[in-house]
Formats: structure tokens, sequence, C-alpha cells
């Protein structure tokens, strides 16, 4: 592995590692809601991101004002997405909340690409799918002998785990659109979170009184905000410059075993075997997901080979009477589909 790839890996394990700790950190403030801790985490962080990239997003002011439906939707998904995760967590548990939301987002983003983009989905996919509602539903019976308040408790987890997963896929594909047209990732992020912070700052400042009441829900929101928010995002675009996207996704697997080993022995949350086996199951559609592709590919026509006849012209030959005429253009972009392909995906890793 050399060093670049290294540098990139081990930028994005530092990132999961953060993450990981969101859920146990926000125990630390148990007066703070978890709308409160939603509110400032990804509120003051996604300000924080725009405010680094303000130079980008001046460049690209043209390109994200013609795209602003982009932007729009994006800052709705990031602002319903850390109230839907924290509170996920905090009705469900830290283990299965953290969980349910990060294997839902993939599934999510291959539905949302089948309804948007109209691209078929793998039988891969499929499978994951399949297995990702088995495992949600061993969480949801794992609990459903117990008192009638957990019994309640967690399946609105759950739940709230799922809208969670999707809003972050939503986001992360307004991302990747808006990169794909040219508006470049720091403009791109700096946009779509800034936007989505500025949302969360009313619900911030109606839920927010228990983070200065005391000295540890402020610590709390303020690490929350700057370490796994803000240093983790930027470590994950670092990260990104160096590996591949599949490469990131496999790396990032380390989040919800990290979440789960916290909650077990700094928190004490217990598991009944039941809901091991759901964590196990989900865990497997999280590995399946990162090594299989989504969606399956896309059948396309093969190009016409114009037939010649048996005696023509050598190619280093020009017709008579025209050797002196200008040598004809050939659009290689419009004549081979896999180079505009090529042009693309290159732009969206500047």
């Amino acid at each position: 592995m050399n060093r670049t790839r290294l540098t990139g890996v081990a930028a994005i394990t530092v990132t999961s590692l953060l993450w990981g700790t969101t859920g146990t950190a926000a125990t630390f403030a148990p007066d703070a809601g978890p709308l409160a801790i939603g509110a400032a985490a990804l509120g003051i962080g996604g300000l924080l991101q725009a405010l680094i990239a303000l130079p980008a997003l001046r460049a690209a002011g043209p390109v994200l004002r013609r795209h602003a439906g982009l932007v729009v939707l994006g800052a709705l998904a990031v602002a319903v997405y850390p109230l839907a995760f924290y509170s996920s967590m905090h009705l469900a548990g830290v283990s299965v909340g953290a969980v349910v939301s990060l294997a839902s987002a993939p599934l999510a983003s291959g539905l949302l690409e089948r309804v948007v983009e109209a691209r078929p989905l793998s039988r891969w996919w499929m499978l994951a799918a399949g297995l990702g509602v088995l495992g949600s539903t061993l969480l949801c019976l794992s609990t459903a002998g117990g008192p009638e308040e957990a019994g309640l408790a967690t399946p609105a987890g759950v739940l709230l785990g799922l809208v969670a997963g999707l809003t972050y896929a939503v986001y992360s594909w307004a991302v990747h659109r808006l990169m794909s047209h040219r508006a470049g990732r720091a403009a791109s992020m700096g946009a779509v979170f800034g936007a989505g912070g500025l949302l969360l700052m009313p619900v911030l400042v109606l839920t927010g009184a228990p983070l200065v009441a005391s000295t540890p829900a402020f610590l709390v929101a303020g690490y929350m905000a700057l370490v796994p928010m803000f240093l983790g995002y930027l470590l994950f675009g670092f990260g990104l410059t160096r590996v591949p996207a599949s490469t990131a996704t496999t790396v990032t697997l380390s989040e919800p075993a990290v979440a789960t080993v916290l909650a077990v022995l700094i928190v004490g949350e217990r598991l009944t075997p039941l809901g091991w086996t759901g964590l196990a199951v989900i865990c497997a559609v999280l590995v399946l997901l990162a090594l299989a592709p989504a969606t399956a590919p896309v059948p396309t026509a093969p190009i016409p080979i114009r037939a010649t006849s048996p005696v023509s012209t050598p190619a280093h030959t020009p017709p008579r009477g025209a050797r002196n005429a200008a040598p004809q253009r050939h659009d290689t972009e419009n004549s081979f589909p896999g180079h505009r392909i090529h042009r693309d995906e290159q732009i969206i890793r500047n």
C-alpha cells in the first residue's frame, strides 16, 4: 500500500471512530433532548463547513443558483437527519439506533437511484434489503416481551433510524449531483450543509437551553459540533481524495461496531440474544452493501460498424482532388459513449 493510499485509509478510519462516539457522547448530557443534541451537532458543524468553503461558494455561485433545487433538497435532508438519528438512539438505544441508521442509508441510496435515475437494482442489493428487513424485525422482537414502554420505544426508534438512513442518502445524492454539475466538492458540501445548518438553528434556539445550563452538557455540544461533525467531515473529504469511494465505504463499517462496543462498555446497554442476532444480520448487510454493487449494469447498444467495400481507398491516401482539403474532425466524445462517462467521473473526482 503506497503512502497516499495509506494516508487516505487512516483519515477515513479516524473519521469512523469519531462518528462512532456520537451516541455515547450524547448520553453524557441527559438533560438535553435528542433534538437539541442533533441541532447543535450538525447545525453548528454545517455552518462551519460553509464558513471554510466561502471562497469555493463564491466561485461556484452561478452553478449553485442554477441548481438551487438540489441545494434546497439536500439542506432539508441535512436538517432532518440529525433529529431522526439522535431520536432513534434515544428511543431504541445507541447500538440499535446507530446500526439501523447506518445500514438503511446504502439501501435507501439504491432505491433513490432506482426511482430517480431508473437504474435497475442488482440481486445483491435485493438480498441485502431482505436481510435488512429481517435484522430490523429481530431487533423489534427482542423487546416485545419487555415493559410496554420499552416495547413501543424500540420500534419507534427503528422507524426513526430508517428515516435517518433515507435522509442521509438524499443529501449524499444531492451533493453528488451538484459535484457532477461542476460545483466542486467544497462548494457542494458547503452549500448543502451550510443551508441545512441554518434550518437547524431555530430548533437549537427552541430546545438548546439545557445545553448551556451545565458545563458537561455544554462540553458535549461543543465536542459533537467540532469533533465528529466538523473535523470528521473534513477528514472524510481528505480521505476521499486519496482512496476510491468503495474503499471508503468498506472502512466506515467500523463506525457501527464502535458505537455498539461503546454502548455496551460505557453506557451499559444490554441486548437479548435475539437482539444480538438482529445486529449481526444488519452488520452482514453493511458488509454486503460495501462489497457488492447496488445497481445492475445498464446494457448499452453495440456501436454499429459500417461495412466497407472489398475495394476501398487506403486510409492514408486522400481521395483524388481533396489532397489539400482540411482534415475532417472526428468527434470522439459523441462517437464513443464511454469517453463521456469517463470524463464525468473525472469531474466528480476533482
